[in-house]
């Protein structure tokens, strides 16, 4: 296996970055992955506490197996930091067409006819966009990846926590003013809920909280992977049955111990859940790379 190596594609202002990991000699699938959501960079770390690196993880088992992968930062972040002025001032299109481009820059410079989209979580709902229009795109890999709206996620998992309870009201009416397409003044949002829906924000939020995954998946026609932990705290089963629902004929693949950064978790322990997503040293879970190789590997007609 050869050393990562850089990759970059056009942006907006400036280059995406990304970084290749497995055999540079491999003439199989390629793995595109697409971060989630917030300050996520292309190991799967964020610096508001996220250090499991997962993504990093997933490149590395999946190159043990001889399948190459891309994981990228995100326009306006880290090492695409030059791709636009502002990392704020984005939607889930503009990283869903950035999904699009990196499908055809892979395409043409690593040889292969087509390339597989890893999303996790909100980077699953940007695949699915990607994919509606993309002759590039294998395939989609949904792994942990929201069943409803990213507004229903959000109001279920601020609800989930007893200590959000003063907020509680005002966040759901924040989330519904969102949704109903409508900009919240920066004076009428409580402090503890700024870092959530700051104004310079609230314009990447409309277009998220637009978007229903079912519906995309069920647009969608393409092969797809849904994988999903059920430690997970964040999205769970429901989500996945959501979506096996719009698309009967998807592989859904259920792992008991996995929780949203795909590390094990043996117990309903919240407080060990949340530790494993700061600790890169202790493996993925249990089947995650398997279930990832043995889907993009399958002979399939017409590729």
């Amino acid at each position: 296996m050869n050393d990562p190596g850089l990759i970059e594609a056009a942006g907006p202002a400036g280059p995406l970055s990304g970084t290749v990991t497995g055999p540079a000699d491999s003439d199989g699938p390629v793995v595109l992955i697409v971060p989630g959501s917030g300050p996520t960079d292309r190991d799967g770390n964020n610096p508001l506490g996220v250090r499991a690196s997962s993504y990093r993880l997933i490149a590395e088992g999946l190159a043990a197996q001889g399948i190459r992968s891309v994981r990228i930062d995100k326009r306006g972040l880290f090492g695409s930091a030059r791709a636009i002025p502002d990392a704020d001032a984005v939607t889930i299109e503009d990283y869903a067409a950035d999904i699009r481009t990196w499908a055809a820059t892979i395409r043409k410079r690593m040889g292969v006819p087509c390339v597989w989209v890893l999303g996790h979580s909100e980077g699953a709902v940007v695949a699915l966009v990607a994919a509606q229009h993309s002759a590039d795109i294998c395939g989609l890999l949904l792994v942990s990846a929201p069943g409803r709206s990213l507004g229903d996620v959000l109001r279920e998992q601020i609800g989930s926590n007893p200590a959000n309870a003063p907020i509680r009201e005002q966040a759901e009416a924040i989330i519904a003013r969102l949704e109903a397409g409508e900009q919240v003044a920066a004076e009428d949002i409580h402090p503890a809920l700024k870092p959530l829906f700051r104004p310079e924000v609230q314009g990447f939020l409309i277009s998220a909280f637009a978007r229903d995954p079912a519906k995309l998946i069920a647009a969608y026609a393409g092969p797809v992977l849904i994988l999903q932990g059920l430690r997970d705290i964040q999205v769970g089963r429901a989500d996945a049955e959501r979506l096996r629902h719009a698309r009967p004929d998807a592989e859904m693949v259920l792992l008991p111990d996995a929780n949203h950064v795909l590390k094990t978790v043996p117990s309903d322990d919240r407080a060990a859940n949340i530790a494993t997503y700061q600790d890169p040293d202790r493996p993925l879970a249990a089947g995650v790379t398997d279930t990832l190789a043995a889907f993009v590997q399958r002979p399939r007609k017409g590729r």
